[in-house]
């Protein structure tokens, strides 16, 4: 495969819709990768989590023993 063709490929940068380049794909700039990133650690992108339950159904404490002395 030839250059042109790689680049046609990359696909367009999630930040502001550019040409991504290979270096830094899928951004097209230094710049988008940084504003991805301030994204991800001021939480504005953030993983969907569910509750866990216990075994018989009932929800968890959410610690790791649940036993009191």
């Amino acid at each position: 495969m030839n250059e042109t063709s790689e680049t046609a490929h990359a696909g367009s940068c999630p930040i502001c819709g550019r040409r991504a380049v290979k270096e830094l794909r899928p951004f097209c700039s230094r710049r988008c990768a940084d504003i991805d990133l301030h994204r991800w650690l001021g939480g504005v992108y953030a993983v969907p989590v569910t509750e866990e339950t216990d075994e018989d159904g009932a929800p968890g404490s959410g610690g790791k023993d649940d036993h009191t002395s």
